[in-house]
């Protein structure tokens, strides 16, 4: 066979992704040496996971890619070396934007079951109707719910070559992107991670990802204010947050500490509004009638009392149940007055974003450490 050219060695790992950096093996440094000598090639490379199957994993890339795209008889070794962080911090992954995304929307809550995903899943739809280009990244990691209410729960993202390198191709239905751990989990599967994990998978997932031009990429995030949310803000500058509720008194203490995190002096994430899920419920029967089963005007009264805008009023309706059961969410449905009230919260919404982006600065990503065993947020 021919003597191996070092050049087309080069070239060919470069379609290799660097698992958690946004590029490829070469240009992300990882590789450190490649040596050819007649038919023979060695590649040094770093890499950062200390586990056995990463190892194993960049050794057989390196080899097949070589093999496929070089020379199928080329004599291969690989050597790995292992150069983990000493102390990693929990939650924390890299700070950078995501190109061609104009708008980043963080959807939060402060309690579980007060429908924030639903919101999400919703808003994404009608944005996609409006005419805007939409992701949703699904960071939820122990609770995905997204896949399921866009009925794309046996899908799987497939690969997709960007410049030369292997990325993710989100999933795609009713005209919006979706990542989700869920399209890498079975239904019946726990996650159990700590959240150096959680925060991998996170990375994987915003930056291993071919997302395209959007105009908005929605992030659903988990309920509380914890590792995840700090994750997020790490990685990605926000452009600001809308925080979900019910009438309810215990969800709107929740709520308002789900506010006063975006708020804090360290982050700084503008939050555009509030959103009231089940407002209140109406029978089919009595179209008229309204009835406040988790009580009146709640979020209304928090939204003054935070000085930040009440975004909408969702009823409670059996409907919207049921579309999330089966994959369609209910904005999608002909005129309705479902559809109506989540038309005026994503125009709301909108309409924030504009004022917020005409007003104030570009949000950074933050910055976290450590210290004493406690989180210190910095920007």
């Amino acid at each position: 066979m021919a003597k191996l050219n070092k050049q087309d060695i080069v070239e060919a790992l470069k379609s290799i992704s660097a698992p958690g950096e946004g590029g490829n093996v070469i240009d992300s440094g990882a590789v450190k040496n490649v040596v050819t000598f007649a038919d023979e090639v060695i590649v040094d490379i770093t890499i950062s996971n200390p586990s056995l199957q990463a190892k194993k994993r960049v050794e057989v890339d390196i080899m097949k890619t070589i093999h496929d795209k070089v020379h199928e008889k080329a004599k291969v070794t690989v050597n790995v070396k292992v150069d983990a962080p000493a102390a990693p911090q929990p939650g924390s992954i890299k700070g950078n934007p995501i190109p061609g995304i104009t708008n980043i929307i963080a959807v939060a809550s402060g309690k579980g079951g007060v429908g924030k995903s639903t919101i999400t899943a919703n808003l994404a739809v009608t944005l996609a109707k409006m005419g805007f280009k939409v992701g949703v990244l699904d960071a939820d990691i122990y609770g995905p719910s997204i896949p399921l209410m866009f009925d794309v729960v046996e899908a799987r993202p497939l690969a997709v070559e960007v410049n030369g390198t292997s990325k993710m191709q989100p999933v795609e239905n009713y005209g919006v992107k979706i990542l989700s751990i869920g399209f890498f989990t079975k239904p019946d599967q726990a996650v159990i991670w700590r959240g150096p994990m959680a925060a991998k998978a996170l990375n994987q997932m915003i930056f291993d990802a071919a997302w395209g031009a959007l105009d908005f990429l929605l992030v659903d995030l988990p309920p509380g204010t914890g590792d995840i949310h700090l994750s997020i803000m790490q990685s990605l500058p926000v452009t600001g947050a809308v925080v979900v509720s019910t009438p309810q008194v215990v969800a709107l203490a929740d709520a308002r500490k789900g506010v006063a995190m975006f708020q804090q002096e360290n982050i700084n994430v503008p939050v555009l509004g509030i959103v009231e899920n089940m407002s209140y419920f109406t029978p089919e029967e009595l179209p008229d009638n309204k009835y406040y089963i988790f009580g009146q005007s709640g979020a209304k009264n928090l939204a003054e009392d935070l000085d930040v805008r009440l975004l909408g009023e969702i009823p409670l309706v059996q409907s919207i149940r049921e579309a999330g059961d089966i994959g369609r969410p209910a904005a999608l449905q002909s005129s309705t007055v479902l559809v109506t009230a989540f038309e005026d919260l994503t125009k709301n919404m909108v309409e924030e974003v504009v004022r917020r982006n005409e007003d104030l600065p570009p949000t950074e990503a933050i910055k976290i450490t450590t210290m004493a065993g406690c989180s210190a947020v910095k920007k």
